[in-house]
């Protein structure tokens, strides 16, 4: 079975109703069952967004319950890798396609695990054509 990277912008379609998309369901629909591999960052990105929403009034407490239950109920396995590893792999995929490091680790960790990439980024959609690996 295909492992697949899941970004966080995908992950928060599904949290705030408001991002929600069409396209998004669909792949959350896909993905039941699907290895899913993140990079470290992401349970931190997650969580910064369910706080700024918090603050700013777009997520109620059940809705947040709701979105880590359905996070729970996933195939998600954290990448592990020590420091200097991380950043000398994500600082050249960060220059060749002019991303953020944060999405640099997200195209980096498909690319190490041959697996494709669920991303609703546009940046991040054009560097993965860019690349030997797949969007999901």
């Amino acid at each position: 079975m295909t492992t697949v990277v899941v970004d966080a912008s995908l992950a928060l379609a599904w949290c705030f109703p408001d991002e929600w998309t069409p396209e998004a369901d669909r792949m959350l629909v896909a993905l039941k069952g699907v290895p899913i591999r993140v990079p470290a960052v992401w349970p931190l990105e997650i969580a910064n967004a369910i706080l700024v929403g918090e603050r700013r009034k777009r997520i109620k407490q059940a809705e947040i319950f709701r979105f880590i239950a359905l996070l729970e109920s996933l195939q998600i396995s954290q990448d592990q890798q020590s420091v200097g590893p991380t950043v000398s792999r994500v600082l050249p995929v960060g220059r060749t396609h002019n991303l953020s490091a944060y999405d640099a680790a997200y195209l980096e960790l498909a690319v190490r695990h041959n697996a494709q990439l669920a991303t609703l980024d546009a940046d991040l959609r054009k560097a993965v054509k860019q690349s030997d690996i797949k969007l999901f």
